[in-house]
């Protein structure tokens, strides 16, 4: 149902933005390396091909893991919230809605790559985050309540398992980062 005239071809420029911005993402990724590489020595700069597999994977298994699981478990619950209402939703509502949870949940996905760099710099370590591990939890669950754009608790929980997940395998990644450079410098 459109209540502009304009909503239906915002609709098309929407659907674009996203189905470029997904397409578009091993370009931006690389342009961004191109910002970063500068300030990095040689032998960091051999990542470059892990990090364009990994951050284009990433974002794009963050927009999958929205567009299949959380989109429709989102639309579900908002739509089944209000039986005794009938739906009538606006172009712009529902593309709006697609969009926050697509583009929110592929950057989310970003956090290991985060951490990887900051582990890299030695700004953080494995055994920081692991004791910080609660602090994280409530942390995630923050960012959850602010980015979920439904108020009910099961959508939070949706955004928030991922970036549980996301937090543990940071770990992992900091703890690899962590113990390859331990070897290198002995």
């Amino acid at each position: 149902m459109s209540l502009n005239p304009t909503e239906p071809f915002n609709l098309y420029l929407e659907v674009g933005f996203v189905a470029g911005l997904f397409t578009a993402s091993p370009f931006v990724f690389y342009q961004l390396w191109l910002f970063i590489a500068p300030g990095l020595y040689r032998k960091e700069k051999r990542y470059v091909l892990p990090f364009l597999l990994s951050t284009v994977g990433l974002f794009i298994a963050g927009g999958f893991f929205g567009y299949k699981m959380v989109y429709p478990a989102s639309l579900n619950f908002l739509i089944g919230n209000g039986l005794r209402f009938q739906p009538m939703i606006t172009i712009g509502e529902y593309t709006k809605l697609f969009l926050t949870i697509t583009i929110g949940l592929g950057l989310i996905f970003e956090v290991p790559i985060l951490v990887f760099f900051l582990a890299l710099m030695r700004v953080i370590t494995a055994r920081w985050m692991w004791r910080n591990l609660r602090y994280s939890i409530l942390a995630t669950f923050v960012v959850a309540a602010m980015v979920t754009p439904t108020t009910d608790i099961l959508n939070m929980c949706l955004f928030a398992a991922p970036m549980v997940a996301l937090y543990a395998i940071s770990i992992g990644v900091a703890w690899l980062v962590n113990s390859v450079g331990e070897h290198r410098t002995l």
